[in-house]
């Protein structure tokens, strides 16, 4: 199978050596998943090499996310304020407090901006 390896040049690197004898052949690298796109590469698959990520993001959440706490995530993601959000999922902005609320204790986090980074870091969303 070929693939494209995404990300810095750093990660790049050290999955290309993860991927050594696994029969993969990579067909090409870019910094984006845009720039690989607009590359053309032959391949069938992305690999996004994903950073080196600190012990206090890799922990197991000891209390799971429900489904909403992780659309509300999402959206927090995409930088949306919570009146936004309300209005996107059809609820209270008072509903969107204790549910953001409840990501940022779940995830060990001191705010919104960290409960994403965190977020990110799990691979619990994407940006």
């Amino acid at each position: 199978m070929r693939v494209v390896l995404v990300g810095r040049a750093a990660d790049r690197d050290r999955l290309r050596a993860e991927l050594a004898g696994t029969g993969l052949e990579v067909a090409g690298e870019a910094t984006t998943v845009a720039a690989a796109q607009a590359a053309g590469w032959n391949a069938e698959a992305f690999l996004l090499a994903r950073p080196e990520i600190d012990d206090e993001d890799t922990g197991a959440i000891d209390e799971p996310l429900t489904p909403r706490e992780l659309e509300v995530l999402s959206l927090l993601a995409e930088g949306l304020p919570n009146k936004s959000i309300a209005g996107r999922l059809g609820i209270s902005d008072q509903t969107v407090k204790f549910h953001v609320a409840a990501v940022i204790a779940k995830l060990g986090a001191t705010n919104r901006t960290d409960a994403v980074r965190r977020a990110v870091r799990r691979g619990l969303v994407v940006i």
